[in-house]
This record gives structure tokens, sequence and C-alpha cells, in this order.
């Protein structure tokens, strides 16, 4: 399976073959980037740019995998791959703006370095939480395979980087979906200071491969001939055989894992040995012993990168320092989205909550006709709690993906699916789960439109909630976590009417959602609902019923707790507002009411300390204070875990504490 390149000292060049302009090409492409690299260390030391994470030794990986892609094909670089973006022709007075922070860049100033994305150049940037990177390209690499484009997906990341779950999750997707990817590892020796005898326990990165049942292959990173020829054969080969192959580069970091750290760890033999391999010297010499280059000719090169170094430094200098506002900030977090009202048929039926889901999941399948469902059991077995039971029969196993067991890197799978155009929607097992999926969530997907103007068009079906004996790995209520997270839309129906609606406007979105299913109302809860697809605006809380004595405001099974408790006391004339939707808030209804009664109690199943319950308490605190006739009031359960046996999660919950709390208020 694993083919190996020797390790060399006086680099030997083979030619194949390349002609002399392929030849002499490759060399530009090495040169540039290294002179723009030995710019930027200048201006790091005038202060001129912030960081630099340096990749000179390394541009032949760079350059020669980039330059054996196809320019519609996708690249996921790393922070030392200058030569991807070069080689791709990014305009560098552009790549001079982001790396000043300037409005001509990539991330309107709101990140750094190569953290950016560019569909006009079809590079997607990495974060700085690594493992992301091989999940996403496993997403792109699905798209392509979905829609029979005969394309290869090429990505980037360090030895160090894979020690990161996320690495090996992915290339375990790749290889049991058969995916079209090139997993690059540029192994240069350091992970920041810590060499590969602490990262890793064997010799070759490439022998992991084995155990994903992966094609591999050992390849010299400082050797651009090698490179080139040898990406042009494997890329050749996978677009028309899909499949993930895991390529090793043998190379070496000739400067600091970023320009403040240094090199002093590094024992000076070893930096010694290899300078004498540098790609760019070394493939020099031999352009010039082939008669393909001339000193001349490098001299009129060299002048010519540095003028147009130079130029395009002057167009970045001279654009304007970002000026932003408040507005500008917040309207990036999310991808716009004009709401498409559908409205309902007059045909009902009497739905569970569970049928609700199932039945609008299957019309926004039929109406998205490349939409794709991910998560564990949900293809044959049709899901732990059966909601897609049939699929597969209807819309095939290609929409209806068995994964493994490896949140992290299905949800960046759904990533890269959107990055690529394609919607999806992720079942989470059990809402608990997403704990093994929460970086991709929180860093990847609720950022990614802020930084580089890339929605994420996913949906995470979330079944949540306690009351079924459950414990604390599988009955957590968990929305807190996300209603935090700018970039995030949070939804949690208590009716199958909304389940439906809502999650029909949720695939419609092109923001990433996090849809809350109470597992307890799936089969307790009975609705008449429309027959046929219908959309809920988000945002819009539903007005159960109006009173005049007080507000309560719930969301999930809490709603019907509430509703409960009230039947028992006919003499409490009560609004009570099911939010529906937590991110975003309907505050205006919240307001309205409580300025026309005077009292407001907020009930939650989730603990108490860091709840929604408390941000909506203080809004309405600054927003309706002098309309208050006493506090507001928080109920919510235990600040503990959930525990499993039915007496002691009757006493975690809230519900049976709301009665008492509610006639307290009134009393005030």
């Amino acid at each position: 399976m694993k083919t190996s390149a020797l390790e060399k000292t006086n680099m030997t060049f083979d030619k194949q073959s390349l002609d002399n302009t392929t030849l002499l090409n490759l060399y530009k492409r090495m040169l540039k980037p290294r002179l723009i690299e030995e710019k930027m260390l200048i201006l790091l030391r005038q202060g001129k740019v912030s960081k630099w994470f340096s990749g000179i030794g390394q541009e032949a990986i760079s350059v020669g995998v980039t330059a054996a892609m196809h320019k519609d094909e996708y690249i996921l670089p790393m922070h030392r791959n200058l030569g991807v973006f070069t080689t791709r022709d990014i305009p560098l007075h552009r790549l001079f703006s982001q790396w000043q922070g300037k409005a001509n860049g990539f991330t309107k100033g709101r990140d750094r370095s190569f953290h950016f994305g560019t569909q006009e150049f079809n590079i997607v940037g990495m974060i700085s939480h690594l493992g992301p990177q091989f999940g996403v390209a496993d997403g792109i690499a699905l798209a392509s395979k979905l829609k029979n484009k005969n394309q290869v997906t090429t990505v980037f990341t360090g030895e160090g980087g894979t020690s990161e779950g996320d690495i090996h999750e992915a290339l375990n997707v790749a290889s049991v979906w058969q995916l079209p990817v090139l997993f690059c590892i540029e192994n240069n020796g350091y992970g920041l200071s810590t060499p590969t005898t602490e990262q890793y326990n064997c010799k070759d990165l490439a022998d992991r491969a084995i155990g994903y049942g992966m094609e591999s292959h050992i390849i010299d990173g400082n050797n651009i001939l090698e490179v080139y020829t040898k990406l042009v054969e494997l890329a050749t080969s996978v677009r028309e055989n899909p499949r993930p192959i895991l390529i090793e580069f043998k190379t070496f970091r000739m400067r600091g894992h970023e320009e403040a750290s240094g090199t002093k760890y590094v024992p000076q033999e070893l930096m010694d040995e290899w300078a004498t391999k540098d790609p760019i010297e070394n493939y020099q010499e031999f352009l010039l012993k082939e008669g393909v280059l001339t000193t001349d000719l490098i001299s009129e090169l060299k002048a010519k990168y540095i003028t147009e170094i130079s130029d395009n430094l002057d167009i970045a200098y001279a654009e304007t320092e970002i000026v932003s506002t408040e507005s500008n900030e917040l309207n990036d977090v999310y991808q716009d989205f004009i709401y498409q009202e559908v409205k309902e048929n007059n045909e009902t039926s009497e739905l569970r909550l569970i049928d609700s889901i199932s039945e609008g999941l299957k019309q926004s399948m039929e109406r998205h006709d490349d939409l794709v469902i991910m998560g564990q059991d949900v293809a044959e077995y049709g899901g732990v709690f059966k909601i897609t039971d049939g699929f597969v029969a209807q819309f095939g196993k290609d929409r209806v993906r068995n994964t493994p067991i490896c949140e992290s890197a299905i949800i960046e799978t759904a990533m890269g699916l959107s990055i690529a155009g394609i919607k999806s929607v992720v079942e989470l097992q059990f809402a608990d789960f997403v704990t093994s999926g929460f970086n991709p969530v929180v860093n990847y997907l609720a950022k990614s439109h802020y930084r580089w103007n890339q929605k994420a068009d996913i949906v995470l079906r979330m079944p949540c909630g306690a009351g079924v004996a459950a414990g604390p790995f599988h009955s957590q209520t968990n929305e807190a976590w996300f209603t935090k997270t700018p970039g995030l839309k949070v939804v949690y129906p208590a009716f199958p009417y909304d389940a439906k609606g809502l999650l029909a406007t949720a695939i419609n979105d092109p923001n990433p959602v996090l849809f809350f299913e109470h597992k307890a109302l799936y089969r307790s809860i009975r609705q008449e609902v429309p027959t046929d697809y219908f959309t809920i605006p988000f945002g819009k809380a539903a007005l159960l019923q109006t009173g005049s004595d007080i507000t309560v405001i719930a969301y999930g099974a809490a709603v019907h707790w509430a509703l409960s408790t009230l039947e028992k006391h006919p003499d409490i004339n009560a609004d009570v507002i099911d939010l529906r939707s937590l991110q975003p808030l309907d505050t205006d209804a919240i307001y309205a009411s409580v300025k026309k009664t005077g009292r407001a109690i907020i009930l939650q199943e989730d603990s108490l300390f860091g709840g929604i319950a408390s941000d909506i308490s203080a809004l309405i605190m600054e927003h309706c204070f002098e309309h208050l006739d006493a506090p507001v009031k928080r109920v919510a359960s235990l600040d503990t875990p959930i525990p499993f046996i039915n007496q002691l999660e009757d006493q975690y919950l809230s519900r049976d504490k709301f009665e008492g709390e509610l006639l307290k208020l009134m009393d005030y």
C-alpha cells in the first residue's frame, strides 16, 4: 500500500516527460512566495505586519501540489502554504491587505494570516483548531462525488495536527465513503517546539493509512519534480477512481513555528543538514545545468517579483484603515435570509410531534432535491427514534447516509457540503452527543460567515430533554450552550404544528440552525397539522393564551408544564408565550406582554445558572422595569447533572416547582 522516496542529501531530479516551459514555471512558482516571505520577515521586524508563519523551505509542497490540481478543484491549505495562494494567482495586494487587516482583504480585518477562504479561487483556509480541515475536505469531496464532477479535493495539515481526533475521524469517514481526497501531511519535524519523537510513536505517518484501509505515499517534500509529477499521477487516478489517499511529505521547517518562537530548540546540525536540501536552491542548480535557467534570467525574475511585491504593497498601504460600525459587524454575523412564507393548506391530519418532524423533513427532501441527511443509524434503521424510517427507499443512500460514530467529522463534512453548495441535515442521535462535535459547531459553523462570508447551510437536529429516565448523558437540554454563540440560530418547538413549519424554515435558512426536539414530547403530544409543506418564521413567539395578571414565558416541554399548571388555576389570567425560537428571540412579544401584565415568570427545563431564562429576565429588567409590579421570577431545574432514576429526575426537574413559584409571584 505504501511507497517511499529515498532520503536525499544530494537531491536528484527526474524531469520525466516535462517540457522546459513546465520546468521553468515550477521554478517561478516557488521563487515568488520565497521572495514574498523574505519581504514579510522584514516588515514583521518593522512592525508592519503583526505575525508571520513562515513556510521557507517548504515551497515545493505547496507549489507542486497546487500546480497538479485543476483550478476549479478545492484546496484547503494551512498557514505555511503561501505557495497555494500565489500559485492560484490571487492578486498580491489582496493578500497584503489581508495580512494588514485592511478592508480589501478576505476577512475585513476580522481574522488574520491564512485564516480565510475564497470561493473565487476555490481555497478554504484553516482555523486555529487544526483538526476540522480534514472533515471539511470530506464534505467538499462528498459533494463532488454526489454531483459526479470527477474532481479531487486536496487538504493540508502538519505532522502535529495529525494527533487531533478530528483528523482520525475524517480519515475514517473518507475511507468508508471512498471520497476523492488527497490528505497531505507536511512533516516538517516540529509542532511548535515539540519534535516528532514526542508527537507520535511510529516511523512514518503514512503507516496510519493501513488502519483505515487507505493507500498512502511518502514523498520528498523538498523535491519539486517529485512532488509535482507524483501529485499529477495521483490526482488523475483519483478523478477516475474516487478514493482517499494519505500523502506524507518529508520536509523541514527552517524558521520558527511563528517568528516570535524562534528555533533555539532545534539542534544546529539538523538545521545545517536541511539547509543543504533547500528546495529552491537545489532546483535552481538543476535547471542551470539543464540550460533551462540562466543567471541573467534568475536576476530578471527576482527583479520582476520584487517590483511586483513592492507595487502591490504600495496598493495595500494606500488603502484606508478599516472604518466599521456596530451595525456592519452585527449584520455580518448571519447570512441574509429572506424568509419566504409558504402558507398552510386547509387539509390537516392529527400528528404526534415525531410524525410532524418526519413529515416535514420528508417534504423538505422532496423540495430540495440535493438535500442530504447524515447521522448514526438514520438510513435503513430509520434513526433511533424512527424519524427517517423509509427515507432510504424514497431518496436513496446517497442522500440518507449512515455515518460512523464521529460527530466532529460529520458536522465538518456538513460544512464542506455547504461550501460546495449542498444543504444538509445532521441528526445528533442525542443532543448530549454534540459535545463530541462542539468545536466545529461553535468555531467553524458559527464564525464562517462573519469571517469570510461563507454560509454554513446546515441544520443540526438535537433530540433532547428529560422525563424519560435516560440519565446524565441522554437527557440534557443544552440550548444555552448555543444561544450564547453568535452566528448560530436555535429553534425549540413545543407542538407538532410548530415543529413541522419551523423545520422547513430551518432547512431553507442558509445559516447554521440547531433544531431541538424534546424526546418526551415525541409521542405524547398530538395536534392537527396541515398535510402539505408550510413554513413558520423564526423570531416569532406564539401567544397561546391571553390574560392581564401575569406573563408566563416558556419553551419546549416547559410550555406544557405551564399550561397544565394554569388549568388548575382558572382564576389566574395569564399571557402564555411559547418562544419557539430562542435565537432569534421575540423580545417584542415579551416586552409587550410584560408591559401589559406587570409580572413575568420564566420557566425552563434547563438548570438555572447561565440558562436562557437569566438573559430574558435581564432583558425584561432593562426594558420593562418601570412597568413591573413584582420581581421577574426564573424557575429552572436543579444545578446538578440530570439523574437517572424517576424519583431523582422528578426532584431535579422544574416541572413540579412551577406552581408554587407562580402562586408566590401572584401574591407578591
